[in-house]
Formats: structure tokens, sequence, C-alpha cells
């Protein structure tokens, strides 16, 4: 945000006649010139245009103009970049940083949708598409309800979970000193040797594996069906139910109804077209047991090369065991 408006400062100095004319270049800028760079949004929600946007709004506007890169449930796909989960990661040698986990202020998240995105078209999003956007991306961060709505007189309010994670940069007052001085530029040391090396090397996306690998990849031991990890399933569930429908009155959408799925023999739902990959599977005689689910849901493009699930998996073994728990609870 303060590089924004430094970058708006600068502008609006340059574009001052006494500026011009000291430099000998360009003109004087004009008040709607300026005015379109001028985009900043406060914490206190101070440059907010009127508007608002819904939870299942959201979900359409991000599946159009996002998923690609974030996925479908703001999971990111690949190296892009993660909007959701990371909630008990911040003290990891390798935190996930996201809007849920991270960010202090919503204000952040819609400049930054409202300036830059989507990728490769920014700002061609009208104020209540961002709304909504911001607005899916509490709810895949499980902040929100479904029936939640974001306006510029509730963003404000708005509190996200890390918004005292923070403290104010005093290091030029109390290391400046420290770090100053004349550079050595030759012959600074005699030798220079690799005394430590990264920890995180997952720098590009991993190829993908045969099937058979995946499926002979160890799993944790099937958890206890017990109420509290069932529980814990049904939330991780929400990732899963903008495709998937479970329980009583179950209907196929983009993916089939999971009801009674633990167990039961891959490709069985009447009325659902199943990818080739997954029906080739299923007539060599896959079934949905607890290790096959965990290895699919885990990475299912590793799992199943050719699947048409978009989702790129859970990461956590914590909801990989409480998602199977809370299928496995919903029988037929």
């Amino acid at each position: 945000m303060l590089k924004f408006l430094k970058v708006t400062t600068t502008l609006a100095l340059l574009g001052t006649p006494a500026v011009a004319e000291n430099l000998g270049l360009g003109r004087v800028a004009l008040p709607e010139e300026i005015a379109a760079w001028d985009k900043d949004v406060s914490p206190d929600g101070t440059g907010l245009p009127p508007g608002s946007g819904d939870v299942l709004t959201g979900e359409e506007v991000f599946a159009d103009k996002c998923a690609s890169c974030h996925g479908d449930f703001a999971e990111g796909v690949d190296n892009w970049p993660k909007l959701a989960g990371g909630w008990d990661t911040l003290a990891d040698d390798d935190p996930l940083k996201t809007v849920g986990s991270y960010w202090p202020h919503l204000s952040t998240a819609w400049d930054y949708v409202n300036r830059s995105m989507p990728f490769g078209d920014a700002q061609s999003l009208e104020p209540d598409e961002v709304y909504a956007i911001v607005a899916y991306i509490l709810y895949s961060n499980d902040l929100v309800d479904d029936e939640f709505v974001l306006s510029d007189e509730t963003l404000a309010e708005f509190e996200l979970p890390n918004a005292d994670g923070f403290i104010v940069d005093d290091r030029l007052e109390t290391e400046h000193s420290k770090w100053v001085g004349e550079p050595c530029m030759t012959d600074c040391k005699d030798a220079v040797e690799v005394t430590m090396r990264a920890m995180v090397l997952d720098v590009t996306p991993q190829e993908e594996g045969a099937p058979e690998e995946a499926q002979a990849a160890p799993a944790e031991q099937e958890a206890a069906l017990d109420p509290a990890l069932v529980e814990a399933g049904e939330k991780v569930f929400k990732k899963c139910k903008a495709c998937h429908q479970i329980g009583d009155g179950a209907k196929n959408r983009s993916g089939p109804v999971l009801t009674g799925i633990v167990g039961s023999p891959a490709g069985r739902v009447e009325g659902f077209k199943y990818s080739k990959a997954l029906t080739e599977m299923a007539e060599n005689g896959l079934v949905w047991d607890a290790d096959n689910l965990h290895a699919f849901l885990a990475k299912p493009k590793t799992f199943m090369k050719g699947t048409k699930m978009s989702f790129s998996g859970l990461k956590k073994e914590d909801d990989l065991a409480a998602i199977t728990a809370y299928l496995k609870s919903v029988a037929n």
C-alpha cells in the first residue's frame, strides 16, 4: 500500500506546473489522469466506492476470473498464490501466508484485487464484482458463511484473524547504524563457502507420477469415527460443496454425489459422466477405501492423471483424516 501511495504522490508532484517547468519535461497532469492512479483504499474504508457483493455471486465471478490461477477454492494452482488456508502455520519454518492466515487488513485484499486483477486484464472488474470476490475469499478461509454480504459500509468493520500480528517497523531507528557504512567491493573475504541450504525447494510444480505410485503411497491410519472428527470434516467439506453434494436429496453437480462413497467402487453414481481416467481405473477395480481417498484428495492429478477434478488437493493430514471421517459418516 505504501508503494502505491508513493507512486500516486510522485505523479501528482510531477504534474505540477513548477516541477514540469523546472525539468523541461512533459506537461501538467490532468485531474482525470491523476484520478486514474489514485485508487488507494485505507483500512478505515476511505477510498472505497459504493457497492456490495455476496459469497455466492463471488463464487461465480471467482470461477470465471480467478480460478485458472488461484484454484476453484482459492487453494492455488501450481505455484500461483494460495489465498486460503495456513491458519496454523505462521510459526512454522515455511508458513503459508494467505488472506485468512496472515493479512492484517481486508482493505488490502480489496485494493489489490481492484487495482491489479485479473492477471492480464487489470482494472476490468466492477466494484460489485470486487466486493463479491473478496467475500468469496473470506468464505474460502472459513471466516464467513455462504450468506455473507460485503459492502463499502461493512468492509472496514471486518477484522481478519491476524490483525494484531504486526508491529511497527522501527529498524531505521534501532538497527540502521549497524548495517550502514562504506561497502567492501573487493577481496572482502579470504574464502567463500556454503554454510546453509534452502529448506524449501518446491519452487516448481511436482511432476505427475503414475497412478500406481500414488496408490502405493503410505496413508495415515484411518481415524476413528468420533463426533469431533466428523464435525471437523464437515467444515473441510466446504471446500468441496461448490461441486459436490452429500446426504439426503443430494444431486450431481459438476462433480458426482458423494453419499456413501467410502468403501464403494469408483464410478458408481448413476447419471454422472465420469472422466475417461476414472472410468479406466474403475474398470481395473478401484475402490474408494480410506487409503485411496487419502491419496486422491491429497493430490488428485497425481493419483489420477487426466481427472476432471480441478481441486489441487488437501495439504494437511488432519484435514484428510477429518473429511474421510465425514464422508464415512454419511452412508447410503
